[in-house]
């Protein structure tokens, strides 16, 4: 007998994502992930300048500003043929590497953490243990019994409210955690702390991009923010020095704090090293250029591809062999749907005359979802932290391969590890790791840039409309916190003739395609073991290991289709 399980919304993401699973004998034998909200803002930019297209994409999502905004930036430069200063690039890179290590500060902690830390065995747990065990994996600076009291005191008050918020619903006691009491206090420590921590080094947004979300500060060409050493209303050295101060704020809690964690939470679950493996062939952009002959060379992060978990081969990345398809999505395509379009000639038509979302079950067989099937080569991918560890691992880059060799030591395990729901969580820490100790080269570089008495961030020369070519075509791809991240546009008469976004949680939220190939996160819930059918906390944590970025109810059914229970969830 088969268990339809319906996970929806999946709740700790930006977004709207449902989950199916069939389970057998306690696993999941079949899966199918649809996203039940439809966007459209491709077809809002179709007519607009191209040089305002950076602020209309960073309403795609309310969380993922700053990456569409760099995105859609560079798509307007390769089509116009922009190279922008290097000044305005090193900016760039720090925006977007604290970028990088907030977001996955705010996944591992608030996110992620609540699928593996059973808040209410905190409750239990003897504080002065808890300070002997936060001494002995990190020398952090908040380690004391009186500490871990105070914040058990925390709780006890916060429980005794009865007024829990985003916790009320969540599977306190379920059968599939394990972590101690005092490993769990530990936890929901540090979860308070990232609260204060991301929120603090995120200022460096407001420093150099006016403000977040919605950084203010990107144009076409460069950056308009002004670097002048003797002014005060510019880039300054006070204000380079504040940079720096939150950097080594960051670094210190990812060094001493979230890494520990990360390894000492791991050290619990080891059979989650074999489980939730998904498609296994990985893609990154790359990201990160550092010398002048600017992006995409020189890139720190490399690009590449790796197919079937082989690291021995890494393929270059071909841009002509992304397609989208819309055989299970609820979209149309000119021409049919069973054959996939390229982001330059995509459609995102939302005159869809079939049969409309499901309330109960969906329909599996016909379409299913919002988010198309995005394919590289015909093969499904999956993108984001996971996937750049795994290609500059496989292309021998010093920095990943060092961090992730010295991670897989601590574990006392293989590379073969990485390729599951406990290597995706572990890569999105050791990224962490390399990118915080990464920003102070940024800024030097900034600053000895500055000090040549070079101050541009802004290229003009191809700012009028008028120096633009009749018809022009471009892309950008950016290294988001989730994984690689594309726009295409297509300009012509100096309007946006057409526009695809290929996000991260598309490539990896995506249906199955006209082959039958499940996407991603479908593909990583085969095999997963489901202890309690009524409380199905195994899907969140593989779900919930790739980030989705797609906005609280359970409903699991037999297969006949009779609702058995309906349960609330974190």
């Amino acid at each position: 007998m088969a268990n339809r399980i319906v996970v929806d919304p999946i709740t700790r993401i930006e977004g709207h994502l449902r989950i199916e699973a069939k389970v057998e004998n306690g696993k999941i034998v079949d899966a199918w992930s649809s996203s039940t909200m439809f966007r459209g803002v491709e077809k809002i930019l179709q007519g607009r300048d191209p040089r305002d297209a950076w602020y209309f994409t960073q309403r795609f999502c309310g969380v993922c500003t700053t990456v569409h905004s760099i995105a859609s930036i560079r798509a307007v430069e390769n089509a116009l043929g922009i190279k922008i200063p290097f000044n305005a690039e090193m900016i760039r890179n720090i925006i977007i590497g604290i970028q990088n290590v907030q977001d996955h500060v705010i996944h591992f902690y608030h996110l992620h953490a609540l699928d593996w830390v059973d808040i209410v065995s905190a409750l239990k747990a003897d504080p002065k243990k808890t300070a002997a065990l936060q001494q002995s994996i990190s020398d952090w600076k908040y380690s004391s019994e009186d500490y871990f009291r105070s914040v058990q005191n925390k709780i006890a008050v916060f429980a005794k409210t009865g007024r829990l918020g985003p916790f009320g619903n969540a599977y306190w006691g379920h059968p599939a955690y394990k972590l101690p009491p005092e490993a769990n206090l530990m936890a929901v420590a540090h979860y308070l702390e990232a609260l204060h921590l991301q929120k603090e080094i995120i200022k460096i947004h407001a420093i150099l991009g006016s403000k977040n979300p919605h950084p203010q500060t990107f144009l076409v060409g460069g950056m308009s923010v002004p670097v002048d050493p003797n002014s005060q209303n510019a880039l300054n050295a006070d204000r380079i020095a504040q940079i720096k101060e939150f950097v080594n704020m960051a670094k210190e809690f990812v060094e001493q704090v979230y890494i520990p964690d990360l390894l000492a939470v791991a050290q619990f679950y080891p059979e989650w090293a074999s489980i939730g493996a998904g498609v296994k062939n990985f893609l990154s952009y790359g990201e990160y250029p550092e010398d002048q002959s600017g992006y995409p060379n020189g890139l720190w992060i490399p690009s590449g591809i790796v197919l079937n978990a082989d690291i021995s081969k890494v393929l270059e990345v071909d841009q002509k062999k992304i397609t989208e398809y819309v055989t299970h999505s609820w979209y149309e395509y000119t021409g049919g749907d069973d054959k996939g379009k390229h982001p330059f000639d995509g459609e995102t038509n939302w005159k869809y005359t079939g049969p409309k979302p499901p309330y109960e079950y969906l329909d599996v067989d016909n379409k299913y979802s919002w988010v198309k099937a995005p394919r590289y080569d015909d093969k499904p991918m999956e993108v984001g932290p996971l996937a750049r560890m795994v290609v500059g691992y496989a292309k021998g880059h010093k920095e990943i391969k060092d961090a992730v060799d010295w991670a897989l030591k601590k574990l006392g395990a293989g590379p073969e590890v990485l390729f599951s729901t406990l290597g995706r969580t572990a890569a999105r820490g050791i990224e962490t790791l390399i990118t915080v100790n990464r920003l102070p080269k940024w800024i030097d570089m900034l600053v000895a840039n500055i000090k040549s008495g070079d101050l541009s961030v802004h290229n003009g020369e191809k700012w009028d409309p008028e120096t633009w070519p009749s018809k022009a075509a471009g892309y950008g791809w950016h290294e988001a916190p989730r994984g690689a991240l594309g726009h295409w546009i297509v300009i012509e008469n100096k309007q946006i003739k057409n526009y695809q976004a290929v996000v991260p949680s598309t490539w990896n939220a995506g249906p199955r395609d006209a082959k039958g190939q499940r996407g991603p996160y479908e593909e990583s819930l085969i095999g997963t073991p489901i202890a309690d059918p009524d409380k199905p906390l195994e899907i969140l944590r593989t779900i919930h290991s790739f980030d989705p970025c797609l906005a609280c109810a359970v409903h699991v059914y037999d297969e006949k289709g009779k609702l058995r229970s309906k349960v609330k969830v974190l």
